[in-house]
């Protein structure tokens, strides 16, 4: 079932990004399904049109939903279509901690790749089945953290794998890139704040959307910045940043550009399975 909590709007748009932000329209649902399983959410992956998602949850399953919308593309229903849990090497249902699947990227062959806490690794998945068809040990010398690996994964147009740690204690965060066999640090990125990376994707112009998250007293922040790649150099801009409680734990992130050539965001929230948080969905329209 799909609770509408928020029509599209500007006025919520303006309320989470400041009056002067790049947000056009804004939408903000609520997603509820009455199985035992549902929850947990942090990483996902839109189709180009729009109309069917991937979803990864923390507790090991994979997820498929149909998207309804109206005319001008706005969300009106969610139906997952397909949910499997995630296998380990020996075909075997995963529990925690090698279940705590946070990363997911969809690659343009096809190619579903997963980034998992606990044991720190990424697994090529067939979804079908949820049994990983390829392991990709982490980049030697990558400092992941209990609770605190790769939880942003994207992959570009190339098939190239990106990955950022969540718990960076030093000045800059390494952008590392999976390519051929090989790991290297692409870039890094400041860390100028108490924000840390949990989602991430591109769009189809090359730039990666960042999203990051920070806990306070009162709620937890996001913050989602596009970055501009080249060579090893950066450059970023925010599009978003939140006071605290305006959203709940959002981890999970995609992009596309919808038929009207809009770039569109969702981002979803993790409840982890407690009764007072949401599986919120998020949805966001970028003028500039």
């Amino acid at each position: 079932m799909l609770q509408i909590l928020f029509a599209l709007g500007f006025a919520s748009a303006a309320f989470a990004a400041g009056a002067n932000g790049p947000i056009a329209q804004h939408q903000q649902l609520t997603w509820e399904h009455d199985a035992p399983w549902f929850g947990g959410l942090s990483g996902v992956e839109m189709r180009a049109d729009g109309k069917q998602l991937t979803a990864i949850s923390d507790r090991g399953r994979i997820i498929v939903a149909d998207l309804s919308r109206d005319a001008l593309g706005t969300l009106t229903g969610m139906e997952i279509i397909h949910s499997v849990a995630l296998r380990d090497k020996n075909g075997a249902v995963m529990d925690k901690p090698e279940a705590d699947a946070e990363g997911l990227a969809i690659a343009p062959d096809g190619s579903i790749y997963i980034s998992y806490e606990g044991d720190h690794r990424i697994a090529r998945t067939n979804l079908a089945d949820g049994t990983p068809l390829q392991f990709i040990a982490p980049p030697e010398g990558a400092v992941l953290r209990d609770n605190a690996g790769f939880e942003a994964l994207a992959v570009d147009a190339t098939g190239a794998l990106y990955a950022l740690p969540e718990d960076n204690r030093g000045d800059q965060i390494p952008l590392y890139k999976y390519q051929d066999g090989t790991w290297r640090i692409a870039a890094y990125l400041e860390n100028d704040s108490p924000f840390v990376p949990v989602g991430a994707d591109f769009d189809d112009e090359g730039r990666l959307y960042l999203l990051e998250r920070t806990v306070t007293p009162l709620g937890f922040r996001t913050r989602l910045r596009r970055i501009e790649l080249s060579g090893d150099q950066t450059s970023a801009v925010t599009l978003l940043q939140t006071l605290p409680a305006r959203y709940d734990n959002l981890e999970a992130l995609t992009v596309w550009r919808d038929a009207i050539g809009r770039t569109r965001v969702m981002m979803i929230s993790d409840d982890n399975f407690l009764s007072v948080q949401e599986t919120q969905v998020i949805e966001l329209t970028i003028t500039q």
